[in-house]
């Protein structure tokens, strides 16, 4: 039987960071208090150091640049298919006709 993951409220994630890094307490004693792993709460404190503006997105939602990059993938995708279409339309009309 698997076990069912738990998920945990940008909240909850926030107030976790803010006790390791203002208040100094240590992320093994914070994870035995909370019951979380200890590799958890270092990812969280990772993530927090790395993207400042929302270090925790939620499910779902993507920071401004990871939207960027999919829309730009998205475009790209688009363009190279017209481009192959274009290529290929080319091509029909530069035979000869029989």
């Amino acid at each position: 039987m698997s076990k069912k993951r738990r998920i945990y409220t940008k909240e909850f994630k926030k107030e976790s960071v803010r006790l390791i890094v203002e208040e100094g307490r240590r992320i093994s004693e914070l994870s035995r208090e909370l019951g979380i792993s200890a590799s958890l709460l270092r990812n969280w404190v990772r993530q927090s150091k790395v993207d400042k503006i929302e270090p925790f997105p939620g499910k779902g939602c993507l920071s401004p640049e990871d939207e960027e990059l999919r829309r730009l993938r998205r475009e790209n995708k688009r363009l190279r298919m017209e481009h192959e279409i274009l290529k290929k339309a080319v091509a029909i009309f530069s035979e000869e006709p029989q």
